[in-house]
């Protein structure tokens, strides 16, 4: 932890838009251009650490564990938004990731930033979600010192679970002991401490790469197919046919008779066309596997 953060990379000025309120609305989004190319860098120089992340978590989900996204601000709504994302895409349960954010669902749309310097506050979220042995937590912070998660981290370990620490600073700024650390450093933003930008970037590009490795290893995913789709509308639905007609050589007619017999599954559906099964047959052969 450090004493001042006056310091920190996320809080640096940037040399390339000391001139920002000169510039006409063109070259603000050129240099918006040319500086968002650092992210892709960032992620690129954290790759095995990501990766790192991708294996711990998937092992840990295997047996039965979850994973928790924590933050505060804007780390904490890109946790919580790529935890509400997985059940859509994925059909896990919502259970099985969960975002936690300072100052619970109202901080997603109302500021709430002082909430995230009560180091307590995080630690009460882990006992309140009964976090254990089994499960993951993610703690998100862009500047890499915020209390909230801090707290959190804390109160994991104490209950033997597994920490992964995602920040946009150097170890040399801001230390932690944890399992994986993922740094992202996109250097200073255009907008001095605004890091909703160069460092949000990153961590949501970060934070994809993460849950869709981990439902990868999971089998979620076949080829390049989300095969787990939850079938929820008229969209998600036409992306299922066309999932099975790709997949198997039926019409979009008897895709959809299929769909309908399987209970709207689309590994079930797959199954029962490949291995010539019930849908009850089918949905025993994925409960083994996933055991």
């Amino acid at each position: 932890m450090v004493s001042s953060r006056g310091h920190l990379l996320t809080e640096q000025n940037n040399p390339n838009s000391l001139n920002l309120d000169q510039l006409s609305s063109l070259e603000i989004v050129e240099l918006f251009n040319r500086e968002d190319a650092n992210t892709l860098q960032a992620i690129n120089n954290a790759r095995e650490q990501i990766a790192a992340a991708i294996d711990l978590t998937s092992v840990a989900l295997k047996q039965g564990g979850r994973l928790f996204y924590v933050g505060a601000g804007t780390s904490g709504r890109l946790g919580v938004l790529d935890a509400a994302e997985c059940p859509p895409t994925f059909c896990t349960p919502p259970s099985l990731v969960q975002g936690i954010i300072a100052g619970g669902e109202r901080a997603l749309v109302e500021s709430s930033e002082g909430l995230e310097d009560r180091r307590e506050d995080g630690a009460r979220a882990i006992a309140e979600r009964g976090v254990n042995h089994k499960d993951v937590v993610c703690g998100i912070t862009a500047g890499g010192t915020t209390p909230y998660v801090h707290g959190a981290l804390e109160a994991a370990q104490n209950q033997a679970a597994k920490t992964i620490f995602l920040a946009c600073v150097s170890e040399k700024e801001v230390s932690v002991n944890v399992d994986v650390e993922i740094r992202l450093l996109v250097g200073a933003e255009v907008l001095a401490g605004s890091t909703r930008l160069k460092a949000g970037t990153a961590t949501k590009m970060a934070l994809n790469i993460l849950s869709t490795g981990v439902m990868v290893k999971l089998g979620k995913v076949y080829g390049n197919r989300m095969i787990d789709v939850a079938v929820t509308n008229q969209k998600l639905r036409d992306r299922a046919l066309r999932i099975l007609q790709d997949l198997t050589p039926l019409s979009r007619e008897e895709a959809s008779i299929l769909l309908e017999k399987s209970g709207n599954r689309v590994k079930v559906a797959l199954l029962m066309q490949w291995k010539g099964l019930s849908a009850t047959e089918a949905e025993a052969v994925i409960n083994d596997q996933s055991e």
